[in-house]
């Protein structure tokens, strides 16, 4: 399905019951909506209507060339505009890796349009931050944003040789069938640059104006995740002003919806039907 919202084309994975309760589900890098295929199943099985969208960068007709059209607040006005194009006024909201800073997001600025929200993998942008600056292991841990905020430089390490530097990254997501559904589409012209111009825009500023979020959530972290250590994780708790639940999958890396789509499913249908 193709949605126009904000003068842009976005690819998106549309199922279950027609009339279910939507939810919108975002990705993260450097994957696409297809990274919840495995998750959404189960949520139609209990009658949830699933949207999941290619987002910014990654749809071939929402993939403008600045740098700057790749900041956070453009980020959320994205989603809140694929929910006005679907005629949704609140939804579920689900987002792992990038997609969970985009979902904290859009909870924190537009509670009204959050039924609830289920994280995954990365915290609340507020613990992201205060980790990154007391933690020297969450430090070390995410020393590779300053490789994909180098143009030109990142695009060259990560498609050098067939994409081997993409293809090694997503190890865990699955069998060499599943790595090449994320790592080809991302070999396409301009598709890479655009995804790492996320990280190009991310500022502390930014990050620091999400404020805490107000409806029910749950925060999905898994314990081999090597982006996203405890310290981050725990402090996520802080930012959360409803009911708050952390689910810590032990023996999971950090591509959860590819690896460990039956206990991510199982967190998010706990969150829809029991919110508080």
């Amino acid at each position: 399905m193709r949605i126009e919202a904000r003068g842009f084309t976005f690819d998106v994975r549309v199922g279950g019951p027609e009339g279910g309760v939507p939810v919108l589900l975002l990705h993260g890098f450097p994957q696409h909506g297809g990274e919840f295929d495995d998750v959404v199943p189960a949520l139609h099985a209990v009658g949830l209507r699933t949207y999941a969208p290619d987002q910014r960068g990654y749809s071939p007709g929402a993939r403008p060339e600045a740098v700057e059209a790749y900041r956070l607040p453009e980020l959320v006005a994205d989603a809140v505009a694929l929910l006005d194009a679907l005629g949704v006024d609140a939804a579920h909201l689900v987002g792992h890796d990038w997609g969970a800073i985009v979902a904290w997001a859009v909870a924190a600025h537009h509670p009204d349009r959050v039924r609830t929200l289920t994280a995954v993998s990365v915290p609340h942008p507020a613990a992201m931050t205060w980790a990154l600056s007391e933690d020297t292991g969450q430090k070390a841990r995410s020393a590779y944003m300053a490789l994909f905020r180098k143009p030109g430089k990142a695009e060259k390490a990560l498609l050098v040789l067939g994409a081997t530097g993409l293809r090694r990254m997503l190890h865990g997501v699955g069998d060499d069938a599943r790595v090449a559904a994320y790592a080809d589409p991302m070999r396409e012209p301009g598709a890479l640059t655009a995804a790492l111009n996320w990280y190009r825009a991310m500022s502390r500023r930014d990050l620091a104006a999400t404020g805490p979020v107000t409806v029910p959530t749950t925060y999905v972290w898994s314990g081999r995740d090597i982006a996203i250590g405890r310290t981050a994780a725990e402090a996520c708790a802080q930012h959360v002003r409803a009911d708050y639940r952390f689910v810590e999958l032990p023996r999971v890396s950090h591509w959860i919806p590819d690896e460990a789509p039956a206990p991510l499913a199982e967190a998010i249908v706990a969150r829809v039907h029991d919110p508080v």
